[in-house]
């Protein structure tokens, strides 16, 4: 099964702040470069990656879209998903506009760091769907508790195309499944949202990733999305703090091994290609 990374985050600390790092033993430093990850994925069977917006400091976030846009077309880069604030009108429009011209496949904005409030806005939502009509997605991020919110963005923002970033985020080290799986069922029968299947080996407790661990999160993920709404990602190098790179790979093969020859096809890279336009 081919794969096309559509998280792979990317680290310059010389260029710009990550001040979130702070902390994180495993990511607080050091760069996690492009080389980095071909060296490490070489012969994995990633056949392209997608930057994923790596929520640096907000005075840099538009350097960082531009630093990367310098980048794609090499080591495997197919292009980008950039940062991006619909909360503020200012500099909005000229924002959308420049990245036209910097290879950026979709926007996000981490909402599970900001108020629950903020998505909320009528300004927000007018300001995403500026995004759908240039024809791009936006990649929501948002906790297990948060579903709600993200149904009702989703609800308000309905002609476009969204995709929830790392399932949703589960509490499987607690086990909180039923509500959890009430909110992807809400947000599954809207047919522009996606689910993005990355990330959720850190959610387990450490060191207790495994594919037997994670298969019940992940089937009701595919049961009721389908095939044809999941995307694949590595979360690289967030994906440390769980199993690993490596290890995440070799998990999601396992995971979707039940699938179907066309439906592996379409998680592992054909979904990425339609939605992202790579």
């Amino acid at each position: 099964m081919e794969l096309i990374d559509t998280h792979q985050h990317l680290i310059w600390r010389d260029r710009l702040g990550y001040g979130w790092t702070a902390g994180i033993p495993a990511l607080a430093e050091g760069d996690f470069t492009p080389e980095d990850y071909q060296a490490q994925t070489r012969g994995q069977g990633i056949i392209g990656t997608i930057f994923m917006e790596c929520g640096v400091d907000d005075a840099d976030y538009q350097a960082e879209a531009r630093y990367v846009a310098t980048r794609i077309g090499r080591d495997g880069m197919l292009g980008q998903i950039a940062s991006c604030r619909p909360e503020t009108d200012a500099g909005f429009d000229a924002w959308l506009e420049e990245c036209g011209g910097l290879q950026v496949k979709g926007f996000r904005r981490i909402l599970h760091v900001v108020p629950d409030e903020m998505s909320q806005s009528a300004s927000f939502r007018a300001n995403l769907r500026k995004i759908g009509r240039q024809g791009l997605p936006f990649d929501m991020c948002f906790l297990a508790r948060q579903l709600g919110i993200a149904e009702a963005l989703a609800r308000a923002c309905d002609g476009q195309q969204l995709v929830l970033d790392h399932c949703g985020v589960p509490d499987i080290a607690g086990g909180a499944f039923d509500d959890w799986a009430k909110g992807i069922d809400r947000l599954a029968v809207l047919p522009h949202v996606s689910v993005k299947l990355s990330g959720i080996s850190a959610y387990a407790a450490p060191g207790t990733a495994s594919v037997e661990l994670l298969r019940p999160w992940v089937d009701h993920v595919l049961d009721r999305f389908g095939a044809d709404r999941v995307v694949w990602g590595s979360d690289w190098p967030v994906v440390l703090l769980g199993a690993g790179l490596l290890p995440w790979i070799e998990m999601t093969r396992n995971l979707l091994a039940g699938l179907s020859a066309g439906e592996q096809s379409a998680v592992g890279a054909g979904n990425a290609r339609r939605i992202y336009r790579v």
